[in-house]
């Protein structure tokens, strides 16, 4: 009796625990996901313009508010990702190839997510802020993108990996919420994850364009 009370409580946590990863996934985290790309598309508008919407904050406080609530909801989601990464299978007996192949890739895009943000946070964010005390210049990340291949294929890579892994996730956090149950609502739902994917992909790629473009147009000014 003990042990099966232990193994129902465990699974209990584990499901409330899987809500909680999906629901940090959306909001906060894929909603300033969105609002970050649209912010980082000024860059077709030049150096100030970026700088003014990507880097600059109203206040120490709202910079210290944005952190808390982006920061803390990844750190969280994050840890749930390792742990799910070491613990849970694919079912390749229950499901068929296509579900299972969105399950690897979804795992391969986490790994490739973790290492993409820990690498942006530290050479965007907190290195420059560290040793300049302001966030990454607009001249600095697009000479990087233009004349640094590295760096050009990171984010080729880091930002599709993001955009599928936050796509499919919303498929997987409105079937953990149940949100859909059919088959038919299923199906509706995977082109709508499609779309998503397939928008914040365009707008990820758009912004590297803008910043690899501007790389090129600096040193032929220069």
């Amino acid at each position: 009796m003990h042990s099966a009370a232990s193994t129902a409580t465990a699974s209990t946590g584990s499901f409330f625990q899987a809500r909680l990863a999906s629901l940090l996934a959306v909001a906060p985290l894929g909603v300033w996901t969105f609002f970050h790309l649209w912010n980082n598309l000024a860059a077709f508008y030049g150096g100030a313009a970026w700088e003014s919407s990507v880097t600059e904050y109203s206040s120490p406080i709202a910079q210290l508010v944005l952190g808390c609530l982006v920061l803390v909801p990844l750190a969280i989601h994050t840890v749930w990702g390792i742990g799910r990464i070491f613990s849970a299978k694919p079912n390749n007996v229950r499901y068929g190839a296509y579900a299972n192949l969105k399950y690897l890739l979804q795992r391969l895009a986490a790994v490739g997510v973790l290492l993409f943000l820990g690498a942006h946070l530290w050479l965007a964010m907190i290195h420059p802020r560290l040793m300049t005390g302001h966030g990454e210049a607009f001249a600095d990340i697009t000479h990087e993108m233009r004349f640094n291949p590295p760096t050009l294929v990171v984010y080729v890579l880091g930002t599709l990996g993001v955009t599928f892994h936050l796509a499919n996730g919303l498929q997987t956090a409105a079937m953990s919420w149940g949100l859909v149950t059919s088959q038919a609502a299923l199906k509706r739902l995977e082109w709508v994850v499609l779309a998503v994917f397939l928008v914040l992909l365009a707008m990820a790629w758009a912004v590297v364009a803008a910043l690899w473009i501007a790389g090129g147009a600096a040193a032929a000014g220069g």
